[in-house]
């Protein structure tokens, strides 16, 4: 694609964001794809909105995400003016580990997914990022943001009929048991967490439907048979995300369970952090169990 053009902000090395081959933009040198910027956010934001407006091209930036604060006036802009952008903010959640709560995004999630007409995809796996990736490449009417671990996740298992185009509706099942009492819903690193729970319950009797929703604005955005159908109406919902979740209420109702973070993260290894912050498998079946019996 040789109109993709971008990098990101002195980070490319732990974003990933280097185009192979592709050469860089330097002084006087223009033929390259990958631009240096530096440690300016709200500059590669602002120059990506350039690009985008210029129309011959589609512009990338990276940073981690908990930076992506420092870039929001010009990721606001580019929404509002309908600009397709893609962000590539990854470190998305305190399992990037001893860095600390300043490098560990909390609020985050929540904020940029109040911005209207950003799409925010926080994928799973390989298999959710590619499609996340085609997701934004082809969408013209505005940016859209990839949201993406530092950490290895495992690859999530799939009935062997998925379809992929359901995971572009925004939400999709991952497994659908027979017999589920709960419908367990979760993004990026928590599903592959979720999963580990649900095995944990279904050794207890409790049968529980697994949902990924990576992207939950496109999810909603779905007519509501289409809703249904990953969610059943009158099935009570759990929510498992490493953020502060406050979104999830409309998609749990009242009386359902939003599994999130309501204080800033500490700087321990990626494991430890999981089992104080309640995110192992056994915590999470736990605390699902606790809530479906009281």
């Amino acid at each position: 694609m040789p109109c993709l053009v971008g990098g990101s902000a002195d980070l490319a090395e732990s974003n990933l964001t280097d185009l192979k081959g592709a050469g860089g933009v330097l002084p006087g040198q223009y033929a390259g794809r990958n631009v240096h910027f530096g440690i300016r956010e709200h500059a590669m934001g602002s120059i990506a909105n350039g690009l985008a407006y210029d129309g011959n091209h589609i512009p990338f930036v990276g940073t981690f995400f908990v930076f992506s604060d420092y870039m929001r006036p010009p990721v606001r802009l580019a929404a509002l003016a309908g600009l397709q952008v893609v962000y590539v903010w990854t470190h998305d959640s305190i399992f990037l580990g001893e860095d600390g709560p300043t490098h560990q995004p909390v609020e985050q999630l929540t904020a940029v997914r109040a911005i209207p007409n950003l799409h925010v995809v926080r994928p799973a796996d390989g298999l959710e990022t590619a499609l996340a990736w085609a997701h934004a490449l082809t969408r013209r009417e505005g940016p859209t943001a990839l949201v993406l671990t530092r950490q290895k996740i495992a690859r999530i298992e799939r009935p062997v009929a998925f379809d992929p185009a359901k995971a572009q509706r925004g939400g999709y099942v991952v497994a659908d048991p027979p017999g589920a009492k709960v419908t367990l819903v979760a993004t990026g690193s928590e599903v592959a967490t979720a999963q580990g729970a649900a095995a944990l319950l279904a050794a207890k009797g409790i049968a529980a439907r697994l949902v990924s929703v990576p992207c939950l604005t496109c999810f909603e955005a779905q007519p509501e048979a289409v809703r249904r159908e990953v969610i059943p109406a009158g099935q009570r919902v759990a929510v498992v995300e490493a953020g502060r979740g406050i979104e999830w209420w409309r998609l749990t109702g009242a009386d359902g369970l939003v599994i999130g973070i309501d204080r800033f993260g500490a700087s321990a290894p990626e494991k430890s952090l999981a089992e104080s912050y309640g995110f192992t498998p056994a915590k999470v079946a736990e605390r699902i169990e606790g809530w479906l019996s009281a």
